[in-house]
């Protein structure tokens, strides 16, 4: 049974990093073509950044599964032998922190190479130290607070039904709920700082296009997002009341009034279309998945492992293998989010007007550098968006 499941993780690696020499290879030919959207200088600034990108992923893969067969082959039983409290939720809670600290230790050199190297090396960073040591003690001491009592939970509900994974999938679906509920006015603003829209004349364009599609919310807040970084980007976040549509402030400063309504109108179409409930629900199916496959496994792999089966380990299973999970669905969540993509694009173009939405489009890909273009199958596996030449076609915008 451990053979099989570290086969998976290695199957699972090596589709990844194939994925990644895929796009690499495709993008160092596509490079050397005829620009499009952008500039020359541009165009092979964000082919690089690409490539780049996909470099540090290989790695950064390569360490995730030396790190299960670490875990596998005697890093959990180390781990349990050095956790022996007399409450199992206590015991539970303790060890998984101890395991996410050592996760957390090993990918933080890659956080800090992509933030301080990769990123600053193409333009994009503007954080400093500080405000990185400070996200990051911002970042522990929320799981340190939400995640023990998410852990805690779990570990009790683990210990004490038979169908355990039932309720747990109904405790953890209840959880992204929450989250989504509160991340715009709880955890978001712990981050950044959020300031109501001041220009009075998009400010009352904006309240019209929202009453015409019935949209009650907080309202359209920016998004100090430069302070970290120079990307232009919006969301649409919330539940019920504490819905609100978020513009970066470097979205902002870079777009027209016009396009800045054709990205709002954009947004405008998720809420619509209950694209928010929508991915809810897909999170949900997931979750059922994960919990499911994870309820039911046979006491001889934890003894393979050399440890108890109990809420600790089980745990640690679950955030170990669930990735492998994912990968599998995630085609088919690209492929829905991509749908949804085009038909918040069809309703945005409708509310403002296509060339507006089209010229957004243009500049968000200029100004984040993003390449225009990919491999088929990275499309299929990552593209949450439509690629953009895609996205241009369907709103007829001339891209020459």
């Amino acid at each position: 049974m451990l053979e099989t499941l570290i086969a998976i993780f290695l199957i699972y690696t090596l589709i990844k990093i194939y994925v990644s020499f895929l796009q690499i290879r495709f993008v160092s030919i596509e490079k050397n073509q005829k620009p499009i959207l952008m500039n020359e200088q541009n165009y092979i600034k964000a082919a690089n950044y690409a490539i780049a990108k996909e470099k540090l992923e290989i790695a950064s893969s390569l360490v995730d599964m030396v790190m299960v067969l670490v875990w596998f082959l005697g890093g959990l039983a180390l781990l349990q032998s050095l956790v022996n409290f007399e409450s199992e939720v206590i015991s539970a809670t303790v060890f998984m922190l101890g395991f996410m600290a050592v996760s957390y230790l090993v990918g933080l050199p890659f956080n800090i190479y992509k933030t301080f190297r990769l990123d600053a090396k193409f333009g994009f960073n503007n954080t400093t130290p500080k405000l990185f040591i400070i996200d990051q003690i911002k970042s522990i001491g929320l799981f340190l607070i939400f995640g023990s009592a998410i852990i805690a939970t779990l570990s009790f509900i683990i210990h004490s039904f038979a169908l355990w994974w039932v309720y747990g999938f109904f405790f953890m679906f209840g959880v992204v709920v929450l989250i989504n509920m509160i991340y715009p006015t709880f955890i978001a603003p712990i981050f950044n700082k959020f300031t109501p829209l001041e220009n009075k004349e998009l400010s009352n364009a904006i309240e019209s296009m929202m009453q015409r599609v019935g949209f009650h919310s907080q309202g359209v807040f920016i998004q100090d997002a430069s302070k970290r970084d120079s990307r232009l980007n919006a969301y649409f976040g919330g539940l019920g009341k504490s819905k609100r549509v978020v513009l970066f402030d470097t979205l902002v400063q870079k777009l027209s009034q016009r396009e800045l309504l054709a990205v709002f109108g954009h947004e405008l179409g998720h809420f619509k279309h209950g694209d928010l409930f929508k991915n809810i629900l897909l999170v949900g199916v997931l979750l059922f998945v994960i919990f499911a496959i994870f309820g039911n496994l046979p006491h001889l792999l934890f003894e393979q492992l050399g440890v108890e089966k109990n809420s600790a380990t089980v745990l640690a299973l679950i955030v170990l293998l669930s990735n492998v999970v994912s990968f599998i669905f995630m085609p088919i969540f690209s492929l829905f989010s991509r749908n949804n993509e085009y038909a918040a694009d069809k309703f945005g173009s409708e509310l403002v007007d296509k060339k507006a939405l089209g010229d957004a489009l243009v500049k968000l890909v200029d100004e984040n550098k993003s390449f225009p273009k990919a491999h088929p199958l990275y499309i299929f596996f990552y593209y949450s968006h439509p690629p953009v030449l895609e996205r241009l076609k369907e709103l007829e915008y001339d891209i020459n």
